[in-house]
């Protein structure tokens, strides 16, 4: 006999009511159309401003939403969450004005800058517990503590309030702009605002298509699609972090497997060029899973030509000392940062003659590591180079072959580029 799986789908209703909620601590975040990327797509690119909120994301409103929906006995005995950051300064908050006791877990890598700001919020209301190198690491003890504790634990994106939570934020699309819109493009994590979305779309605009958009390096709602189940994932790319999980929860599979348009990934170079784009063109300051829904544009050019689009971005929980990696994996991935074994002969003058004669007039060294170890003919070194074109790479290397200097090229070996740079 099958198992029979129980489904849920939000409710207009409850989430007009999730709306009242919210309204005492989230305020309504902008619609802004974006000059630029309309230009560029020759559409009416508009962004929904989540980043914005006091807590700088759009989990306030299903984290508020959740514990505000307990009993009076639940909330006596506390909460507990588990969060790589976002749903963790929501909880905060949450706990902090409505005083409520809450633990947090967290994963161990989680930026500090989002660990700061969740002790802010929730003040002595809360306490932050570091576990596990991911959030579904996190997610297991957070859930073994609640249960030892008899607490009750607000899901980050697998639970009806908290999906109702999520869905104002279509509810706030739709009444602030004056024209029809045909698509949203979402971030998908866990899949708590794309499942919140459907339902608002599906009962006040089921026209609109709402894209799903996930890292390339986490890509667990779509493979769970693929597989019509929900899959864990063995291994992710976690730098992504506020969208990175290894399984996305049940309730939001079905919501999303059925209602979704698509489901789509982008790579995580490619969402770190798009945040330098952002802070650099439009003074925007994003985290990279706020960055997911832009990037993903150019893969619908065609497609969204004319169209009223509506990109969520949300969050700005970024970290400052991970500036550094984002531009490193933007020029990775735009193929302007190279890096090479290379071979210098052991003799007077051999840096010299690489740099004038080897290199190119726009080429520049931006990372250098060399020892002389032995007395071998030829010195191996590490050297990072960033050119102005891709195009610029296939005349470098032939310049270094035929001068003898050509060791090896890492960008195409993961294993030796991650243990050597």
């Amino acid at each position: 006999m099958s198992e029979t799986v129980e489904t849920y789908f939000p409710q207009i209703a409850d989430i007009y009511q999730a709306a009242k909620t919210i309204a005492q601590v989230a305020e309504e975040t902008p619609l802004q159309q974006s000059i630029r990327y309309s230009k560029t797509y020759g559409a009416n690119i508009l962004l929904k401003r989540e980043d914005l909120h006091r807590v700088r994301s759009y989990k306030i409103r299903g984290a508020y939403n959740k514990i505000s929906s307990l009993s009076q006995k639940q909330l006596d005995s506390g909460v507990v969450c588990a969060s790589a950051g976002n749903h963790a300064q929501g909880v905060a908050f949450a706990c902090s004005h409505l005083q409520v006791k809450g633990t947090i877990y967290m994963p161990v890598v989680t930026p500090k800058q989002k660990i700061d700001q969740t002790k802010m919020f929730g003040g002595d209301w809360v306490d932050v517990v570091l576990e596990g190198d991911t959030f579904d690491d996190s997610k297991k003890a957070a859930q073994i503590f609640c249960a030892q504790e008899g607490k009750t634990f607000v899901h980050p994106f697998d639970d009806e309030k908290t999906i109702e939570g999520q869905a104002t934020v279509g509810l706030e699309i739709l009444q602030q702009s004056s024209e029809p819109i045909d698509y949203v493009f979402v971030a998908v994590g866990g899949g708590g605002l794309a499942s919140g979305l459907c339902g608002t779309f599906q009962a006040l605009s089921p026209n609109t298509k709402i894209i799903g958009v996930e890292p390339e390096g986490a890509p667990s709602m779509l493979k769970s699609i693929e597989q019509g189940e929900v899959v864990e994932l063995e291994k992710i790319d976690k730098f992504i972090d506020g969208a990175a999980v290894q399984k996305v929860g049940s309730l939001t599979f079905q919501i999303c497997k059925e209602y979704l348009h698509k489901m789509v990934t982008v790579p995580e170079g490619k969402v770190c060029q798009t945040i330098l784009d952002l802070y650099n063109r439009d003074a925007i300051v994003v985290e990279p899973a706020g960055a997911l829904t832009i990037a993903a544009l150019d893969y619908f050019r065609e497609e969204i030509k004319g169209k009223n689009v509506v990109c969520v971005v949300s969050g700005s929980n970024n970290d400052i000392t991970r500036t550094a990696e984002i531009k490193e994996r933007a020029l990775l991935y735009g193929q302007l940062k190279h890096y090479f074994i290379v071979r210098f002969p052991q003799r007077p003058g051999a840096l010299k003659e690489f740099v004038a004669d080897i290199l190119g007039p726009n080429d520049d060294i931006t990372h250098f590591e060399y020892s002389k170890k032995s007395s071998r003919e030829n010195a191996p070194a590490i050297v990072g180079v960033e050119l102005k074109s891709p195009d610029d790479l296939e005349p470098l290397i032939q310049r270094m072959k035929e001068n003898n200097f050509f060791g090896d090229y890492l960008n195409n070996k993961p294993d030796l580029f991650q243990y050597l740079v």
